[in-house]
């Protein structure tokens, strides 16, 4: 039987830690499973409730900080300090597993050494919601190469993994290492590509975990600057990491760059779109898109950009149903020019 090794690190969520840990503990046949608690110096009851917890199940142990190290020096120790089973998993403590996910993960990498880390669907509900029913019977499943994951990735920029549902092997896992402490709010993006880097990806058609969302996590404009340099931050780690191993780097890279220069404009644009030129750091937008491509003023969202400038705030919301669809049909316009002409 798989032994999988769960970390889940705390601070301030000691209302949510039991539901977390039973999850982890119960309703997962098939595995062996042993559960760390990481509280880094949480400021409610977060460490008095572990201590409950792991007196009442010898599969729990409890390392509690004086002081607060923060999520990523946290992760990294429960992952590669303490975890040395078969595969490991790291769930924060206001998420969940569902039921079987650890079993359901287990199977297909019991089956596929080649593959590094398996995820699945996620079901995200706000908190003080109910939580929505899971569909616990697999309805298929997938085996991707690595590296065409990782091309996927650049191509769209974002990333499809939430982090609740994901297995590890450990043995992968301490071959990538931890996370990157400088990214601090992408260090997870950078993970998933760095595992696809050096092994395959499995998919579970099936719901693997839940994750609680709170107001508090949700981005908005104002920050979307920051999440793009986060965002480039981590795929140029996996370049000059990976580079040497992934084929046609260069390629990846100018794809996902110009890919986050048009997010950048379509935000500055969008500013226009909604009044919020005052509060969306527009020009700031505008030089990270030329910084990270060079080629930017290329761009329909570009010249869209300059037009609502021209026009300005007060009036540029009255022809965006008119303007958005024209620029798409002269971008896709293009692409499908320079698509023929590489086939030529």
């Amino acid at each position: 039987m798989s032994r999988v090794d769960v970390v889940i690190p705390c601070y301030n969520y000691g209302r949510f830690l039991a539901a977390c840990v039973r999850g982890a503990l119960d309703d997962q046949p098939g595995v062996d499973v042993r559960v760390l608690i990481i509280d880094d110096a949480s400021q409610d009851d977060s460490a008095e409730i572990a201590r409950q917890l792991a007196a009442g199940d010898d599969r729990i142990e409890l390392r509690v900080h004086t002081e607060n190290r923060g999520h990523i020096a946290t992760f990294n120790e429960g992952l590669i300090d303490w975890a040395d089973g078969d595969y490991c998993v790291l769930i924060s403590a206001d998420d969940k597993l569902c039921p079987g996910a650890l079993g359901r993960a287990a199977d297909l990498m019991d089956t596929h050494p080649e593959v590094g880390f398996v995820y699945g669907e996620v079901l995200k509900f706000h908190d003080g919601e109910p939580i929505p029913p899971a569909q616990t019977q697999v309805r298929g499943q997938a085996i991707w190469p690595g590296h065409e994951w990782v091309a996927q990735r650049f191509r769209e920029a974002h990333t499809v993994v939430f982090s609740p549902e994901v297995v590890v092997r450990t043995s992968v896992q301490h071959k990538v290492g931890g996370y990157n402490p400088d990214l601090y709010h992408t260090s997870d993006v950078e993970m998933w590509m760095r595992l696809a880097s050096v092994s395959d990806v499995g998919y579970i058609h099936a719901s693997q975990a839940w994750k609680r969302q709170h107001d508090g996590m949700m981005s908005n404009e104002n920050d979307e600057l920051m999440h793009l340099e986060q965002r480039r931050g981590a795929y140029e780690s996996v370049i000059r990491q990976y580079g040497d191993v992934l084929p046609n780097p260069a390629q990846l890279s100018d794809v996902v760059h110009r890919q986050l220069a048009k997010e950048a404009l379509w935000t500055a644009a969008r500013a226009y779109d909604t009044r919020q030129t005052g509060k969306v750091p527009v020009a700031d937008l505008e030089r990270f898109a030329f910084d990270c491509w060079p080629a930017a003023a290329s761009l329909g969202t570009y010249r869209s950009l300059q037009w609502r400038r021209r026009v300005g705030p007060a009036i540029a919301p009255y022809f965006q149903p008119l303007v958005w669809p024209r620029l798409l049909a002269r971008e896709t316009l293009g692409l499908a020019r320079q698509v023929k002409e590489k086939r030529a």
